[in-house]
């Protein structure tokens, strides 16, 4: 046997994204968490395509926070469209595997 050896292991979600619904121009939250060895990068997409944060993109109103949570700082909702509404899923990876979290919807309530 292995001597205090922590294996790698693949990522695993522990904390699930759930639905939320939220005023236009109000911040959200989706949570997730990722646990796996070495830790997993944690990405969010939307409908099927990646969401940009203030990673890739530092004007972005969409961070993702250290545990892979993805916080809005406003919900953007314009005449022209509601670019944050949608079906988000995160995913974590590592170089073992990856695992998906269950769909969780973000609506933007009513005028």
């Amino acid at each position: 046997g292995s001597h205090g050896q922590l294996e790698d292991t693949a990522p695993r979600i522990v904390e699930h994204p759930t639905d939320v619904l939220v005023s236009k121009g109000e911040p959200a939250t989706l949570s997730c968490k990722a646990e796996g060895r070495p830790a997993p990068v944690v990405e969010w997409y939307k409908d099927g395509e990646r969401v940009e944060t203030d990673r890739e993109d530092p004007r972005s109103h969409r961070t993702l926070l250290p545990g892979g949570s993805l916080f809005f700082l406003r919900i953007l909702h314009g005449r022209r469209g509601k670019p944050d509404e949608g079906v988000y899923v995160c995913v974590a990876r590592n170089y073992l595997g990856q695992a998906t979290s269950r769909n969780a919807s973000l609506e933007v309530a009513g005028e």
